[in-house]
């Protein structure tokens, strides 16, 4: 089966195509593994794909462990050449590594190797501890006739262990085996590496976004509550925002927004924005348009080449109880409207470019009369988007869910909103709800 043989050892003969064709076989190994390993920033994906590729060309089956920052040791992937044979079961948290065990994974984890690993050795130790035990449940499932354990080792740390194992007919893995599956190790541990290191960055990234995000005020009567999602993939942490606050003349502010770019000076642009326009609308009483002007020039006066859209509105309500919201729009999706009998349209007027883009454009304002119980809905544009789909599509289909949630509490209007147009966006979502008390 396979090609495993070939790669091992080139020979008792010292044929000199031999050794040329098995030069070229883990060559071209070194390039699917490298491809594998590249071809993704999630750690354990890109230990799987790695797995799928040595398997059968290297070895019958393959497992990697990983230590956390504590050192706790993980199964994290486990794959054999048979994808019909259950390996599952053998993934999971392992006991911590002993500190005097023999066992050869428990060496490679404080730093040995890679070695040579008698698998009949293994099972025949005498060793009652858990460790072993974990050690006994994955060599008799999968069975071996030889292994090799390599370590995980990037900035002189280990971070874990690759074992691959031959059994059957196969030749045995041996000690000609050990630079090849060294330099694998090697490419592999970089990946893990920098997997954790982009992880890290964007874990960073979304606790400071998460912590720049207001909490809402009591602003009774009216309802209002508010949703942020990060982005599904890790590379996509961005400047989305929303906030809600009382303004000094009694009436209310909303507003969201979406910073350009998706990392981290995203995420601080966006607190830096967000804190300008709160400024501004409580200094200024002026059309919502007039604050978007003045965020503006601020913007291009601070900042220069940052770019961002948003929505910035504000609710009154009148001495008869009626209820007005002045708004203006700088290249945001636009607000959308529900009314208690689940009417549901998008309010269009107030329009303009995006901020960053020209200080000294108009920015008009619009205006729009409310009825008691109506709901106003504010989002950024990874609720509707998604790639090779027009934006109208995704507009309408927000529109249908927000009709037919037009009667759910507040809380549960977003959740289940995002629960039905979220789990297919590949970006971040910010949403802001507020729902008038009903009329009297």
């Amino acid at each position: 089966m396979g090609t495993g043989p070939e790669l091992g050892a080139a020979g008792n003969g010292g044929d000199v195509d031999a050794m040329l064709q098995t030069a070229l076989q883990r060559l071209a190994l070194l390039a699917e593994a490298t491809d594998a390993l590249s071809s993704t920033l999630d750690g354990r994906e890109a230990l799987r794909r790695l797995c799928r590729v040595l398997l059968p060309q290297l070895a019958d089956w393959c497992a990697a462990d990983l230590l956390d920052g504590r050192g706790r040791p993980s199964r994290v992937v486990v794959e054999h050449f048979d994808t019909a044979r259950p390996t599952a079961h053998l993934q999971g948290p392992l006991p911590d590594v002993p500190q005097a065990s023999a066992d050869p994974l428990a060496r490679v984890l404080r730093g040995a190797g890679p070695l040579v690993a008698d698998p009949e050795a293994v099972l025949g130790a005498d060793d009652a501890s858990a460790w072993h035990a974990a050690q006994v449940t994955l060599f008799t499932a999968l069975h071996a006739k030889s292994a090799v354990i390599a370590p995980l080792r990037a900035r002189r740390q280990v971070l874990g262990a690759l074992t691959l194992a031959r059994s059957g007919d196969q030749l045995p893995l041996t000690a000609d085996d050990l630079d090849l599956i060294e330099d694998l190790a090697h490419r592999t541990a970089l990946a893990v590496d920098n997997a954790r290191l982009y992880a890290s960055v964007q874990d960073t990234a979304e606790h400071l976004q998460r912590s720049l995000l207001p909490g809402l005020p009591d602003l009774a009567p009216l309802t209002v509550a508010a949703r942020y999602l990060p982005a599904r993939s890790a590379a996509e942490v961005g400047g989305d925002w929303y906030d809600c606050f009382r303004l000094p003349d009694g009436s209310t502010a909303l507003i969201i927004g979406d910073v350009t770019g998706h990392d981290l000076p995203a995420a601080v642009s966006m607190g830096q924005l967000r804190n300008m326009l709160r400024a501004l609308a409580c200094d200024r009483q002026g059309p919502p348009g007039d604050i978007l002007r003045r965020l503006d020039l601020a913007i291009e006066t601070l900042y220069g080449d940052r770019t961002a859209t948003s929505v910035y509105a504000r609710l009154t309500s009148g001495s008869d109880q009626a209820w007005t919201l002045d708004y203006a729009n700088a290249g945001h999706p636009p607000p959308l409207l529900i009314t208690p009998e689940g009417d549901a349209r998008y309010l269009t007027a107030g329009h303009s470019v995006l901020l960053g883009v020209d200080p000294h454009t108009a920015r008009p304002s619009g205006r729009q009369a409310l009825t008691g119980g109506s709901t106003v809905l504010l989002y950024t544009d990874g609720l509707i988007e998604r790639p090779g789909e027009h934006l109208d599509t995704g507009l309408e289909r927000l529109r249908q869910h927000g009709a037919a949630l037009a009667r759910e509490d507040i809380p549960a209007f977003l959740d289940e909103l995002l629960a039905g147009l979220a789990r297919n966006s590949s970006d971040d979502i910010a949403v802001l709800a507020v729902r008038l008390p009903p009329a009297s």
